[in-house]
C-alpha cells in the first residue's frame, strides 16, 4: 500500500471508531425506563428490619415495589390504602415493599411512624435504586410476578375527581390477585 492510501485507512478507521464510541456514549448517558413486560432490574436491597430482598426473584410470590418520600403530596394520600392493601394480601402470597427516596432519616421515620406503615420499607436517599427502574415522579409503583416480570407500573393515578384511586379499589385487587 502506499503511503496515501495508508493515510485514507487509518481515517477511516479512527471516524470508524469514533462513531462507535459515541454510540456506546449515548447508549449509557440515555435513561433506561422499566417498563411493562420488563424483567425487574437485578437489585437487592435491605429492609428497615434488616432482610435482604432480591427484588427480580421473590420466591415465587408476587411483589409490588412502591417508590415513595414523605415530602410526597400524592404518596401521603395513598400511604393508608397501601397499608391496607399490603394487610389484606399477605396471607395470600403479595408482598408490598416500599422504597423511600428521603435523603433526610428523621423525615422518613417520622412518617412511618405517624402512618403506621406495615409493610417493609427499604431506604435509597441517593436514588440509585429508582434510577436503576427509570423511576423520577412519585409515588410510582410495579408489580412484579412470581417470574420476576413487570406486569403493572404506575404513577400515583388519580381518579375522576383528582384523588388517587385506592389500592383497595376492587378492579386493582382482582388484577394483582389474577396474579397468584
Amino acid at each position: 500500500m502506499t503511503h496515501s492510501k495508508v493515510d485514507q485507512a487509518l481515517k477511516i478507521g479512527i471516524v470508524a471508531m469514533l462513531a462507535a464510541l459515541g454510540l456506546v456514549i449515548a447508549n449509557t448517558m440515555g435513561e433506561h425506563v422499566v417498563e411493562v413486560g420488563d424483567r425487574a432490574p437485578n437489585v437487592t436491597v435491605t429492609t428497615d428490619s434488616g432482610r435482604q430482598i432480591s427484588l427480580r426473584n421473590f420466591g415465587g410470590k408476587v411483589l409490588v415495589v412502591n417508590f415513595w418520600a414523605s415530602w410526597c403530596p400524592p404518596c401521603v394520600e395513598e400511604t393508608p390504602s397501601l397499608n391496607e392493601f399490603a394487610k389484606m394480601m399477605s396471607d395470600q402470597g403479595v408482598v408490598v415493599l416500599g422504597i423511600n427516596v428521603d435523603q433526610n432519616e428523621k423525615q422518613y421515620e417520622s412518617f412511618v411512624k405517624r402512618f403506621q406503615v406495615g409493610f417493609p420499607n427499604a431506604r435509597d436517599p441517593q436514588q440509585a435504586i429508582s434510577y436503576r427502574f427509570g423511576t423520577y415522579r412519585f409515588p410510582e409503583s410495579y408489580i412484579i410476578d412470581r417470574n420476576g416480570k413487570v406486569v403493572q407500573k404506575f404513577a400515583g393515578v388519580p381518579d375522576r375527581e383528582g384523588r388517587m384511586i385506592p389500592w383497595t379499589d376492587p378492579e386493582l385487587v382482582n388484577t394483582v390477585k389474577a396474579l397468584l
